[in-house]
């Protein structure tokens, strides 16, 4: 099968992963007979460089026309490079707003998963680390606070911000039923984390995720607050199968979540439209300190490349076989810097991705 996949490699560290995912879909492609056909895309701090804008027309369109796309991470240093004197609608990061609100991609998938090998390299106390944990994080990606109205004025001689967090009925039913689907594939139960105590728009949220389990009679429900569940992460996390959550509660956990697993370095994530078209990047950060130096860990960008057969290509069987490379190389004891332990042998950002290749 030939399949057209858009690259955004991005800036900082993004060239160096998305190279070393690139290389380990090259493999499945010879292994299986497929044909993955790229299309180089610029977002971000580079196409600001390139068209002094982060993201053009054409490239949200080429993205429209790819079965799915590849994306590293974009950004550079907050303080001194000369995109962030930029006005904010022109900034790095707003590029994958506009991204994500183009392609309507309203649900964003991050699996937060402590391998047995790295469990020396998680935060948590030792009997915590040792049960290990697998949790999928679906955070809803085009609504709430990061979409709703805002506004700095002067109010009565007082500078004054609002910004609104607004949801839809129709919003929440959505990601609601992606939740479930997914639990259904998983261990069939589905942690629903808002703040109706307080908010209106949780409320709303608690209503809706209710009506939709009614459709899932073989999946657990429960609803859990915000403040509770970042503790619950700490404190045991082997809780939690698919958590759902709305976009700033999402942003704030899944990070969360991350630290726990030793690095932001070994978590992909997915996020997904309505059709099975996706946009498929690590969960870290550009880390421009560390850019050309062949040292970032490009795990999380490969085991996106994972989810991108699994979910946009359902090519289960290639998926499968990158995600059992990962763990051989990490059974074999091989490790990037970030998850560098006694005993290991500590390799680079190009050697990693060689190691997996060969495992496939």
């Amino acid at each position: 099968m030939k399949y057209h996949i858009g690259v955004i490699k991005g800036d900082g560290i993004g060239s160096e992963i998305v190279s070393q995912a690139m290389k380990v879909l090259d493999q499945i492609a010879v292994k299986y007979g497929h044909v993955f056909q790229y299309t180089q895309l610029l977002m971000g701090g580079c196409s600001i460089d390139v068209n002094g804008v982060p993201l053009t027309d054409e490239t949200i369109q080429a993205c429209k026309n790819s079965d799915a796309v590849l994306m590293g991470s974009i950004g550079g240093n907050t303080t001194t490079s000369p995109w962030y004197q930029l006005p904010p609608d022109r900034r790095p990061e707003a590029g994958l707003l506009k991204l994500r609100k183009s392609l309507g991609l309203f649900a964003n998938l991050r699996p937060c998963v402590l391998y047995p090998e790295l469990r020396g390299a998680c935060t948590l106390r030792e009997d915590i680390s040792s049960q290990g944990f697998d949790m999928l994080i679906m955070r809803e990606l085009t609504g709430g606070l990061y979409f709703g109205e805002r506004r700095t004025e002067e109010v009565n001689g007082v500078m004054t911000a609002v910004d609104t967090l607004s949801y839809n009925e129709n919003e929440i039913r959505r990601i609601a039923v992606k939740a479930f689907e997914v639990a259904m594939k998983r261990r069939k139960k589905v942690t629903s984390v808002d703040k109706a105590n307080v908010l209106d728009s949780s409320r709303l949220w608690r209503k809706v995720v209710n009506e939709v389990a009614q459709n899932y009679p073989e999946v657990t429900l429960e609803h859990a607050l915000v403040d509770s569940t970042a503790m619950q992460i700490v404190k045991n996390p082997a809780q939690f199968d698919v958590m759902v959550t709305e976009n700033m509660f999402g942003d704030i956990l899944s990070d969360e979540a991350a630290m726990v697993t030793g690095s932001l370095g070994m978590l992909p994530s997915a996020s997904l439209n309505e059709t099975k078209f996706g946009l498929y990047e690590p969960s870290g950060g550009s880390a421009p300190d560390i850019a050309g130096k062949d040292i970032a860990n490009p795990i999380a960008a490969i085991l996106s490349a994972s989810m991108l057969l699994r979910y946009s290509l359902d090519l289960q069987t290639e998926a499968d076989a990158i995600e059992n490379a990962v763990k051989k190389v990490l059974q074999d004891g091989f490790r990037t810097g970030d998850i560098m332990s006694d005993g290991c042998k500590q390799v680079k950002c190009s050697e990693m991705g060689t190691l997996i290749t060969e495992r496939i």
